[in-house]
């Protein structure tokens, strides 16, 4: 019933010896699967956005997975396994790393949309109310005045900007439409300002004129 000492040795080596066959077998031919679910995972990060808000880690996936041909090239398919893999990992991160900072970007963006558009529906209320109120006595069509036409010209430019912004946003270049919106802002508030400015200061100069 019982086996005779030494007789188990011969079943433990045979046994140590298929795994090795089956590790051999493993690593015997190139890990075509594992590549092509890391190109899988790299082109998704690039739709995701990768190339722009995860630069790096998509460069090293990238890099990875161009290591994995170079090594199924020298016939070395474990390392061949390895950057694959390694491929799909940095791939995977990157994906989520853009997605994360392309919704900031987003946010952004659409922040700056709307302290524009709230500049710009300010200025063209202010103007609008100063032509409605028209000349007083003794003072000068306001639309003759060199703050209304600088007012005037930023407005429609500051539409033409919005409407560029817009578009940025629409085609997910967000980067692009903070930098269109942003400077838009402060223009718009700069002639707003300058504008009221002006309009404040001229009754007090002409009681200035009537006190003399």
């Amino acid at each position: 019933m019982f086996d005779r000492p030494g007789t188990g040795r011969p079943v433990l080596r045979a046994l140590a010896a298929a795994l090795a066959l089956g590790t051999v077998a493993a690593c015997a031919a190139p890990p075509q699967k594992e590549m092509d679910q890391a190109e899988g995972a790299i082109a998704t990060a690039r739709a995701a956005g990768a190339p722009q808000y995860a630069t790096a880690e998509f460069s090293a996936a990238e890099d990875a997975l161009r290591r994995s041909h170079e090594a199924v090239g020298q016939r070395d398919y474990r390392q061949a396994l390895n950057q694959a893999l390694d491929a799909r990992e940095r791939a995977q991160n990157a994906a989520r790393e853009a997605a994360d900072k392309k919704a900031v970007a987003r946010g952004q963006a659409e922040r700056a949309l709307t302290e524009a558009e709230l500049a710009l529906a300010t200025a063209q209320q202010r103007l609008g109310s100063a032509v409605a109120a028209g000349p007083t006595t003794g003072r000068r069509a306001v639309s003759t005045t060199a703050a209304f036409k600088t007012l005037q010209e930023t407005i429609a430019a500051g539409e033409k900007g919005l409407q560029e912004a817009r578009s940025q946003v629409q085609a997910q270049r967000f980067a692009d439409a903070l930098a269109l919106a942003a400077p838009l802002t402060e223009r718009i508030r700069a002639a707003t300002r300058t504008f009221d400015e002006e309009r404040a200061a001229a009754p007090a100069a002409r009681g200035g004129r009537h006190g003399r």
